[in-house]
């Protein structure tokens, strides 16, 4: 998707070079789940994690964003599915400079999260998909913004999960199960993103498995 008339301006920089700069490559965490399942909790420690480890990252929270870049987006399906590209596009450009995009979105559906893999892919950028995988019974209990409260008193519509779809990861890069410690999950997606830069640097170290 492009606007009309436009050509792209090729920089003076590439990509090595900026990952000499910052001495490692971008890429793009994205975890995706019901509201209240954890995933801004993680996303932050996270972030924290990699800044304190010397690592440029910075958080991509889905209610942050839309208080300014998709802030003139609303909750139907068309609004839902524009809210995703437009954050994917944001987190690619984030993760060729050399950042890891930390992207808390619920992205309820499968097709915005396989667009958001592809365009990364199509890059040469990594991706990892982090599936918060909380149920919607548990996340009513945790209800850390009310909005389940409201949606069952009537004042919310489309929550996801309740009476908006939200459609499960089928093959997600890493899952988050409620049980772990927030320092499990931290490390876990850690790990996953450790996995994928070894696999996007080797190629050829997956062959067979």
């Amino acid at each position: 998707m492009a606007s009309p008339n436009v050509t792209w301006h090729a920089g003076q920089v590439t990509r090595p070079e900026r990952v000499r700069a910052l001495g490692a490559p971008g890429a793009t965490l994205w975890l995706t789940g019901l509201s209240g399942s954890g995933k801004s909790t993680v996303a932050a420690a996270v972030e924290q994690r990699l800044v304190a480890a010397g690592r440029s990252a910075y958080r991509l929270d889905g209610d942050n964003l839309r208080t300014g870049l998709n802030g003139d987006l609303g909750f139907g399906r068309a609004d839902r599915e524009e809210n995703a590209r437009r954050s994917a596009e944001v987190a690619c450009l984030f993760a060729d400079a050399g950042v890891v995009a930390v992207v808390a979105l619920i992205t309820p559906y499968a097709e915005s999260r396989r667009h958001a893999r592809r365009v990364h892919q199509e890059h040469g950028l990594v991706f990892v998909e982090v599936y918060m995988a909380a149920s919607v019974d548990l996340c009513s209990t945790r209800d850390p913004k009310g909005l389940y409260a409201r949606s069952a008193a009537g004042d919310v519509a489309s929550l996801t999960g309740v009476d908006d779809p939200y459609e499960v990861p089928e093959d997600p890069d890493v899952i988050i199960e409620p049980g772990l410690s927030l320092a499990e999950a931290v490390d876990a997606v850690l790990s996953a993103l450790a996995r994928a830069e070894s696999e996007a640097a080797d190629p050829g170290s997956t062959a067979g498995a």
